[in-house]
């Protein structure tokens, strides 16, 4: 048998040979009544024990595929296409199939860490409870009136909140634009799914940021796109590279978050973004922005004027949302395109779940429209600074000898490089067992020796301690 179990696999030894040999079967290589190799032969072909050859055989069994007859072995079963007995699907195999491909193992380790435990958290990339604005949330569903009406919504959103985003955009973000080219989106991760889906095909090119926002990735990968990466340094990427993969690669697309970029921090510079817009504009390379972190600036003095608010030709696709300025679980985002890629898109998300709830909605345009907006924006800033001067001071007392990072200016994440001493997995297995989670920097990209911790989703209280606990699984480590 050429074929071997993936010994390093995250799937059982025992499911991998069931899984196989169901392929065989139902592929007509082993035909009803051929007796399959016994249980001692297939465990030394395959170098496992013969526990796991049972306990694959056991599957099968279970699944009607073959029977057991004393002295004979295990046979293929002669009714397994009749009806003379219950068959159970073989749920593996459906579950592989499936061209929507899941998280990484490792991520979803981590969520499950979390989720599952007290960890303080240091992965999640969200505001922490004691950002989110409770009070003004609270307020607007008990003092104003809902006069919404409760069936489907139209395609591209509730139109009062659509028009609130318009007001949003142009006194914040010098963004210029219309209702009718906005789409409401269950955040900014299906905004993005939508792109992908509806405006590539298999097999096209594209570029993103390396390291980059972790779930786009398994999303590119599902689409089947060829993905080339702009590799992101101190001062963000360089829009050469651009250029280069579009000359080398004819790149249809691409994906930049330029302002405080996700995971690293860093600002792309005016002239950089100016001349992002020169290339893709000369060569008609439409770019999609995403734009979580611009109004959550801790530096009054860096320019952050986006991509889009620059962009007089349309190339530009702006995605943004409500989850870093007040709820992640509020699951309110919005794309702003041309008119026909907005209808094209807007077709799409009804097809999938018939528009946005009205509720958050409404509560969304209750709360940008509400005095209160400006006033949480202030208090999120403070606090972000809070909470991102403690966590640096900390590590500064406690791991400046272990790592080192660049202050970021803005948003919610702190980029950290490791010492070459210091494996980023091995310290995560051993952080998560200390009650600390954080996400190892090559989730998010190619670059290892890195990790991302998000001071914005830590209760400031947490932090010291946070760190503390990382400063112990460290030093567990190197002993």
């Amino acid at each position: 048998m050429e074929w071997k179990p993936d010994k390093q696999g995250d799937i059982p030894l025992y499911q991998q040979i069931a899984n196989y040999i169901q392929k065989r079967i139902a592929y007509g290589e082993y035909p009803p009544g051929t007796i399959l190799p016994s249980e001692r032969s297939l465990a030394k072909e395959l170098d496992v024990n013969r526990g796991t050859i049972i306990s694959a055989y056991d599957v099968l069994y279970s699944n009607g595929m073959v029977e057991r007859i004393k002295g004979s072995g295990t046979k293929v079963n002669r009714d397994m296409w009749g009806l003379s007995r219950t068959r159970i699907p073989n749920w593996d195999l459906y579950v592989e199939r499936g061209s929507f491909l899941p998280n990484l193992p490792l991520y979803q380790h981590i969520q499950g860490e979390v989720h599952e435990k007290n960890l303080i958290n240091f992965a999640s990339g969200e505001l922490a409870h004691d950002l989110m604005p409770y009070d003004v949330f609270r307020d607007i569903l008990t003092k104003q009136d809902f006069h919404q009406s409760l069936g489907y919504e139209h395609p591209q959103g509730n139109l009062d909140l659509r028009d609130m985003i318009v007001n949003h955009l142009k006194e914040f973000k010098s963004i210029e634009c219309s209702s009718q080219s906005i789409l409401i989106t269950s955040g900014a991760q299906q905004a993005l799914h939508l792109v992908i889906q509806c405006l590539l095909n298999k097999g096209d090119s594209i570029a993103y940021e390396d390291p980059s926002y972790a779930h786009s990735l398994p999303t590119f990968r599902a689409a089947g796109l060829k993905t080339f990466k702009l590799p992101i340094g101190k001062n963000g990427l360089n829009p050469e590279d651009i250029l280069y993969l579009y000359k080398k690669h004819k790149i249809k697309m691409v994906f930049l978050n330029p302002i405080f970029q996700n995971p690293t921090g860093t600002v792309l510079s005016l002239e950089k973004r100016k001349r992002v817009l020169a290339i893709t504009q000369e060569f008609g390379i439409p770019v999609v922005e995403d734009d979580p972190y611009s109004l959550i600036s801790l530096n009054d003095r860096i320019n952050t004027s986006t991509l889009k608010s620059l962009d007089k030709s349309g190339t530009v696709l702006y995605i943004s949302s409500l989850s870093k300025l007040a709820a992640s679980g509020l699951r309110i985002g919005w794309i702003v395109g041309p008119n026909n890629v907005i209808q094209r898109l807007a077709d799409a998300k009804q097809q999938i779940d018939f528009g946005h709830s009205i509720f958050p909605q409404w509560v969304a345009a209750e709360f940008l429209k509400s005095e209160s907006f400006k006033a949480n924006l202030k208090h999120l800033k403070l606090e972000l600074i809070e909470k991102r001067n403690i966590l640096i001071s900390s590590l500064q007392e406690e791991l400046s000898n272990h790592l080192s990072f660049q202050k970021p200016e803005g948003g919610i994440h702190l980029w950290c490089r490791l010492d070459n001493e210091v494996n980023e997995y091995k310290l995560l297995e051993e952080s998560l067992k200390n009650g600390v989670a954080f996400v190892p920097g090559s989730l998010l990209g190619t670059k290892t020796g890195n990790i991302r911790l998000t001071f914005g989703r830590v209760e400031t209280h947490l932090i010291q301690e946070g760190v503390l606990r990382l400063k112990n699984a460290l030093l567990k480590l190197k002993k």
